[in-house]
């Protein structure tokens, strides 16, 4: 379960170091193969391949005749990429996934138990004002009732 919000640098080459308190998790769960792809908000997702293949093969299974669908297909699937955390922890993030999510010097991890987003820090900060101002609290009817 990944869970809790790391802030990150990226090297000149474009590289993120992994948290050690996930490194761990995601070498055992995947032996470090993991999928980085693009998500509609503007962030990235990093799943444990493992965890991916599912919801690719769901996506792939949808028509791609449905404008939304295959626009979801062309996203999802279409920015995806197999990459390896290295030695060192690293994961090397390619230029075209950089600039899909505007990810220059500092990022965010955030947990989403079965993967993680990565987001642009000024974009992150977005994200929370937006939630600490409630514009965007409305709970979907799966979560009526819920309480903390």
């Amino acid at each position: 379960m990944f869970r809790g919000a790391s802030s990150l640098s990226l090297d000149v080459k474009g590289r993120l170091a992994v948290p050690a308190k996930h490194r761990d998790a995601l070498l055992s769960q995947s032996a470090g193969q993991l999928v980085l792809t693009a998500h509609p908000h503007r962030c990235l997702l990093l799943y444990p391949q493992v965890a991916w293949e599912p919801i690719q093969a769901k996506m792939m299974s949808l028509s791609s005749f449905d404008k939304r669908s295959s626009a979801l297909q062309r996203l999802l699937v279409g920015y995806a990429e197999d990459i390896q955390m290295d030695a060192a922890g690293r994961l090397l993030v390619s230029p075209a996934l950089r600039e899909f999510a505007g990810l220059d010097k500092q990022a965010m991890l955030v947990g989403q138990g079965s993967h993680f987003e990565v987001w642009n820090i000024e974009a992150w900060r977005a994200q929370l004002d937006i939630v600490m101002a409630g514009e965007d609290l409305a709970l979907p009817n799966e979560l009526e009732g819920f309480s903390l």
